[in-house]
């Protein structure tokens, strides 16, 4: 049945807390469907003293009524800089934070990431259609919205409700068209703001990725959320991702924040499946005339000039709009239409670039002078 049990309060864990820590080192604490997330801030240097209490405060949270599940990390407090001394350079070329090792998503064959380096391109109705395209290619698939400060896919996808936890207390996927799928959005109430710091994230975005039943799964695809900060870099280091699908609108300024989004996948070695074009040709349902509102083609040069492969373009469509609004997206609302079409072609080459297929490369562009 669906996680009903009453939970305790942020304060009351607070209050827990502070006969561990110091109450002003409580940089967080989230409570959602049994599970309990807590970041404390402490000094680097007295990490391995404050192990005990830190498992401790973890043994008696665990203890309270409603709480299945506890994390409480350590996270390193910002220590202010000398006053003599000054501020140094950014370096451009810095390395990323060192995440622990990858560990295989048991039942998982292929993780993939679908991400944009910015906002309001696209990139969830892209990962729901094309979860769908490669679930109608006979792929076992799911989704995880990885956007935690705007989950959509439980509204793209249509679901309700809370999710179950089974027996051995992972949360149990819901199941959309045949797909499971896992978002923070059904977790919390829709107009509670997640303000939440680096390390909350982290230890969700863990927690959406190892402790759901996903298995057994062919492809897990992953809705990042926009940009290149740090729920991306704990994606990128800690998921066992086979590739990234980097979506862009043709616009120049979209473009420019795509590319870093394919610089930092390439940073920290994930394979890029390709570049899709959303919002690329809009064509007036009444006239048939074609516009190209935010241009038309950038991604594609974008794409060839950065040496990864061109997927596809997916059109600036209302249907597109409304099928995902309505909870029912277009891959199913017109599943023999031209934008479905688009979709499914997208996934094949997707498909054929995991398998390592012969259709693994994008078709060749040919260029006239």
């Amino acid at each position: 049945m669906p996680y009903a049990m009453e939970q305790p309060s942020s304060d009351q864990v607070r209050a827990l807390l502070g006969r561990f820590f110091d109450p002003a080192s409580i940089a967080g604490v989230t409570i959602a469907a049994g599970r309990a997330s807590i970041a404390i801030e402490i000094n680097p240097a007295r990490a391995a003293e404050l192990e005990k209490p830190r498992a401790e405060a973890e043994h008696a949270i665990a203890e309270l009524p409603g709480i299945e599940r506890v994390h409480v990390v350590l996270t390193a407090a910002k220590a202010a800089a000398p006053a003599a001394a000054p501020a140094a350079a950014p370096r451009a070329h810095a390395h990323p934070p060192q995440q622990p090792a990858k560990r295989p998503l048991d039942g998982v064959r292929h993780v993939i990431a679908v991400a944009s380096g910015k906002g309001g391109v696209g990139k969830s109705t892209t990962a729901a259609n094309l979860a769908l395209a490669l679930a109608g290619l006979g792929q076992k698939v799911g989704v995880l919205d990885a956007d935690i400060y705007g989950p959509s896919q439980h509204r793209i996808l249509g679901l309700k409700g809370k999710p179950e936890v089974t027996g051995n207390k992972m949360l149990q996927p819901m199941l959309a068209f045949g797909l499971k799928a896992m978002t923070i959005g059904l977790l919390v109430p829709e107009d509670q703001a997640m303000i939440w710091r680096g390390p909350m994230v982290q230890g969700a975005l863990n927690q959406l990725m190892r402790e759901v039943a996903w298995a057994p799964l062919d492809i897990l695809v992953i809705d990042m959320p926009p940009g290149t900060g740090d729920a991306q870099l704990t994606i990128s280091q800690q998921a066992p991702l086979s590739g990234a699908v980097v979506v862009s609108t043709p616009q120049d300024l979209a473009l420019i924040d795509a590319t870093r989004a394919v610089s930092m996948f390439k940073k920290v070695a994930i394979p890029i499946l390709g570049v899709v074009e959303n919002m690329s040709t809009y064509v007036c349902p009444n006239c048939g005339h074609e516009a190209h509102i935010f241009g038309h083609g950038g991604a594609r040069d974008e794409a060839y000039r950065l040496g990864v492969d061109f997927l596809g373009e997916i059109p600036l469509h209302a249907d597109i709009r409304r099928t995902s609004d309505e909870g029912r997206p277009i891959m199913l609302e017109q599943p023999d239409g031209p934008h479905a079409a688009a979709y499914r072609a997208i996934a094949e080459r997707v498909l054929a670039k995991l398998e390592g297929g012969a259709g693994a490369k994008a078709p060749p562009r040919i260029s006239i002078s």
